[in-house]
């Protein structure tokens, strides 16, 4: 990035905590290994209250609505349920005019909402929650299976956890795989977590459809293999059905859609740490020729290797 990228983050009565700590760890703690201009991370409150967290802690900055007016990206971890101060939303939607990312954590989806910013939009929040946004909220377009999803510069995530998902997604858009594999190993965290939050809503599973680690495992460390549902079923040892269940259940997608998912991610590390050519790329991600990974890049990405790799390799 040519200048440093101003990270603003909410603080409230009844804080989220969890989701406070997301947002400075991800985008606040100094990172000098990296070789990179981190962001520029402030933390302003939303009203002249002390805002306060669970077990009675209190919180204290200098910060004021008014560094919402230089905000690049705004970080709304959480929100409690109350309404919103007129001034707040009314930054909201200035910043968003200009051009500012709007990122909600967990029920932060619920102050963009207050503010009219999910008017026509796709959003989701966590999946307790969702029922209530869409009653609440009858213009938004809730977005029930996914960790997290952007539309128009307006970022929002599932459950509190999915919000590092959605930060690591962040940092990749902004510094690229590498940096943002870097990070989620400093964090003991995958870089990437496919599917979508039905996964992790409490209902009951067989034991099958959870045992399906060896077998992923396996297919990540040979990507380049002609792998298909049929020769996954017999590698699980099961039926095909029995596979796409499994596989449903455990990922949240089915098995040639996540298989995809994972060659564009590697096609992404490769386009940004090597000078392999596009024929190598496609071989070494299972693609096997050019002409089908620009395809799949495309249509996953958005746009082409190329584009891709002018845009991130300098960066790492």
């Amino acid at each position: 990035m040519h200048k440093q990228h101003r990270v603003v983050t909410l603080i409230y009565d009844n804080l989220c905590l969890f989701e406070f700590g997301i947002a400075s760890e991800m985008f606040g703690l100094p990172r000098p290994e990296l070789d990179v201009d981190w962001y520029d991370f402030r933390v302003c409150q939303t009203s002249d209250t002390t805002p306060s967290g669970l077990g009675g802690i209190t919180l204290h900055t200098s910060g004021t609505l008014r560094l919402l007016d230089s905000a690049d990206t705004i970080v709304i971890p959480g929100w409690s349920p109350t309404q919103a101060c007129a001034q707040l939303l009314t930054k909201l939607n200035r910043a968003h005019q200009r051009g500012a990312r709007l990122v909600a954590i967990c029920s932060g989806a619920f102050l963009l909402a207050q503010a009219g910013l999910l008017e026509s939009r796709r959003a989701t929040t966590h999946w307790r929650y969702l029922d209530r946004l869409q009653q609440e909220y009858a213009g938004v377009q809730v977005v029930p299976d996914v960790l997290y999803v952007e539309d128009g510069g307006i970022f929002t995530s599932a459950g509190s956890a999915a919000g590092i998902d959605l930060c690591l997604h962040i940092i990749r858009t902004d510094y690229g795989a590498a940096v943002a594999n870097n990070v989620a190993r400093r964090l003991v965290l995958p870089a990437h977590r496919s599917g979508g939050q039905t996964q992790f809503v409490a209902k009951p599973l067989a034991n099958e459809a959870t045992s399906l680690s060896p077998l992923l495992d396996q297919i990540l460390q040979t990507l380049e293999q002609p792998h298909t549902v049929n020769t996954m079923a017999r590698q699980a040892a099961c039926s095909q059905r029995s596979l796409l269940r499994r596989f449903q259940a455990t990922t949240g997608l089915p098995p040639m859609k996540w298989l995809t998912e994972q060659r564009i991610h590697l096609v992404k590390e490769l386009l940004e740490t090597t000078q392999a050519s596009m024929q190598e790329i496609a071989e070494k991600s299972g693609f096997n020729t050019p002409e089908t990974l620009r395809h799949h890049f495309r249509a996953q990405v958005g746009v082409s290797p190329s584009t891709y790799r002018r845009a991130f390799a300098l960066r790492n």
